[in-house]
């Protein structure tokens, strides 16, 4: 009986330390999710100077062109859910290193402070990839997106002092019967939703493929991987990197070669980050060797 007892202690005394732990993810779950409520709701109500940001670079290749910058929309709900759109995307955002700083306060009281010090630059080089990898979509990668899918307008397109098109549309008409060739015209009138829906897959697909380098070198210190295992596992690579890439991004051949050729020079450069761990430790190793 007294044998029977003291393996019930032993079970509760080794269950005690899970029960806390599982308080302590449900506790930085639950601040995670608040940070992420609040800063939703931050973002509903300041909505619309996010959508005028978020709308520049289509614009920008509108303007270009000489035509208005204008989306239209399809829907009588489609301008709420738009606006839900850009809190979710806005929320998201702002909670990133909310969530991060709850992780680290997570999984910090089980490290030593070798390694909590060794941690700690990942979690300030997370965030600031992701705003790297966002900046580089949205000044970069949207606006040569959007002059290259423009460019297959044709016909009526409206000039600045003619907003309706209706001048061009004229001109275009006159022109081609001149000519004696059919007329017709193909000008961008887009959707808010779907614009919207473009724009921050983009942005959300560069920021986070830019968390290849962290995950993968953090990964490297911790040695779970290694440069020799990346670089043999290449061709592997490539094709989960092709799928990711068609998957995460809108059905053309472009924005899918742009990310894959983005994200395989990433893991490249996760391959270089590793193999420099992995040579310090070895000098460090060879340095406690000698003492």
């Amino acid at each position: 009986m007294a044998t029977k007892s003291a393996k019930q202690d032993d079970i509760e005394d080794s269950s005690a330390p899970l029960i806390e732990h599982l308080a302590e993810l449900r506790t930085r779950l639950i601040w995670s999710v608040l940070a992420f409520v609040v800063a939703m709701i931050v973002c509903y109500f300041v909505w619309n100077p996010i959508f005028d940001f978020l709308t520049q670079p289509i614009c920008y290749a509108l303007e270009k062109r000489g035509q208005t910058c204008g989306l239209i929309l399809l829907k009588l709900q489609e301008g709420f859910f738009v606006a839900m759109r850009i809190a979710f995307f806005g929320g998201f955002v702002l909670a990133f290193p909310v969530v991060g700083y709850q992780l680290w306060r997570f999984v910090a009281p089980g490290l030593y402070r070798k390694e909590k010090n060794a941690l700690l630059p990942f979690l300030i080089a997370s965030p600031v990839m992701f705003i790297i990898g966002a900046a580089f979509a949205y000044y970069v990668i949207l606006p040569w997106a959007f002059d290259f899918f423009l460019g297959f307008q044709q016909g009526p397109l409206a000039l600045p002092d003619d907003p309706t098109g209706a001048a061009a549309t004229a001109a275009g008409a006159a022109t081609q019967a001149k000519a004696g060739e059919p007329w017709a015209g193909i000008v961008f009138q887009g959707s808010v939703e779907e614009y919207l829906t473009l724009t921050t897959k983009f942005i959300l697909a560069f920021g986070l493929s830019f968390q290849l380098p962290v995950a993968l070198t953090l990964m490297g210190k911790a040695g779970l991987v290694s440069s020799e295992g990346l670089a043999s596992v290449r061709r592997y690579a490539v094709i989960v990197i092709l799928i990711l890439a068609a998957m995460v991004t809108p059905p053309d051949v472009i924005s899918q070669v742009v990310l894959f050729t983005v994200i395989y020079g990433l893991y490249e450069i996760s391959i270089y980050l590793v193999r420099r761990i992995e040579k310090k430790r070895e000098l460090e190793e060879q340095e406690a060797d000698v003492e």
